[in-house]
């Protein structure tokens, strides 16, 4: 989150696989198949971009002069002070895992990752929450502790 948005050209690809080897309690749950297949569905999804082909070596990008300004002149194509806290807020009590500092599965920086000092310290090597992966958990737990009065000695 050290600067604005990526300024890479970004796609949207969706695929459903099986992640059950890693995402699903380190593998401790498996995909059960008999509920096969498998669908997605996107509802309201507006996607606002300017298309290209994807296999053109050299892209023409002046075809995209009219999209771009208009995309630049939305609210959302920038982060103003107050998003900007409101996401590092969300980010704070709902991402448990980040791709930007899993080391195992990405040695190399990733491109478009703005690596935290601070944030970077709540995560294990594999991009999971250090405070076992669950925030509801932590929140819960902290929420009980307050709770709880000290015991007097009387």
């Amino acid at each position: 989150m050290g600067g604005g948005y990526l300024s890479n050209p970004m796609a949207l690809y969706a695929t459903i696989w099986d992640a059950s080897s890693w995402a699903t309690g380190g593998g401790k749950i498996r995909v059960n198949y008999d509920y096969a297949p498998f669908t997605a569905e996107f509802r309201e999804l507006v996607l606002e971009g300017c298309p290209m082909d994807p296999i053109q070596e050299y892209p023409d990008f002046t075809i995209c002069n009219d999209k771009d300004s208009w995309l630049e002149s939305r609210s959302y194509a920038f982060l103003t002070p107050k998003r900007r806290a409101a996401m590092q807020n969300f980010k704070q009590h709902y991402m448990y895992y980040s791709s930007c500092y899993d080391v195992w599965r990405y040695p190399a920086k990733l491109p478009g990752c703005v690596i935290d000092r601070i944030e970077k310290e709540r995560f294990n090597e594999s991009g999971r929450l250090k405070i076992d992966g669950s925030h509801r958990k932590q929140t819960m737990t902290s929420k009980a502790r307050r709770k709880r009065k000290p015991l007097s000695d009387a």
